[in-house]
């Protein structure tokens, strides 16, 4: 049984993990972690999981060895770096850290350890990227227009540059933030006399709970630094 814990619980998509995570074979909630919880407020989990507003106690209280995290830009990294260095592995949907910045925490950790990061853990995403990057062999002018609701905080979405990064040729990013939305994304591409538009929409945050229990499942097998849902996949 994979023991998990949740960073950022009473958010809308720590909520929503939280849910998806109780339902999952092998999988045990053991704590929800957010300031928002008061000394009356009870934990969004069932059963044994207990609620805490301390990431640190909350590792050193319920041992797990899996932590998700969805918070915010401002931090996840001292968040991941708590985890880390006590060989806690991390399933990361926060977008803000770069690459490098990921690498750096990871390499704080003991051997064996694993920090598991996807822009998006959307499988109809992981697909829009993987098609836009094999069109763009073929099409390398295009352009990239994300969508999010107007609450996201951080412009372009971590799901465009990544898109971005694994296409060819420079692909200018268009980012839209109005309330309604959820999350989506279309790559349009150009050429003589046609286009070709690649497009995915997520329309209830329910869509990226397999990805985000999947990765929990696969993170212990792991080590070091791995970045895409596709990466777990294979």
């Amino acid at each position: 049984m994979v023991k998990v814990a949740v960073a950022g619980a009473l958010g809308k998509m720590g909520k929503e993990v939280v849910r998806a995570v109780e339902a999952a074979d092998g999988l045990e909630m053991v704590a929800c972690i957010d300031p928002g919880f008061s000394d009356e407020s009870r934990c969004c989990g069932k059963g044994s999981c207990r609620s805490f507003t301390d990431l640190a106690e909350a590792l050193e209280a319920t041992s797990p060895d899996v932590l998700v995290d969805f918070t915010r830009p401002d931090v996840v990294e001292a968040n991941l770096r708590t985890a880390l260095t006590q060989g806690v592995d991390c399933v990361v949907g926060t977008t803000g850290l770069g690459e490098d910045a990921l690498a750096a925490l990871v390499a704080q950790a003991p051997e064996g350890t694993c920090l598991f990061f996807a822009p998006n853990f959307a499988i109809g995403a992981v697909l829009m990227m993987r098609f836009a990057a094999e069109a763009s062999h073929y099409m390398p002018k295009a352009e990239i227009i994300e969508l999010h609701h107007d609450k996201k905080l951080d412009a372009p979405s971590g799901t465009a540059l990544r898109t971005a990064s694994l296409m060819e040729g420079d692909s200018p990013i268009h980012s839209v933030r109005l309330p309604g939305l959820v999350a989506h994304q279309e790559v349009i591409f150009g050429d003589a006399g046609q286009t070709l538009t690649i497009r995915h929409d997520s329309i209830d945050r329910t869509s990226f709970m397999p990805g985000v229990v999947h990765a929990c499942r696969e993170v212990g097998g792991r080590s070091g630094l791995v970045v895409g849902l596709e990466n777990l996949m294979e």
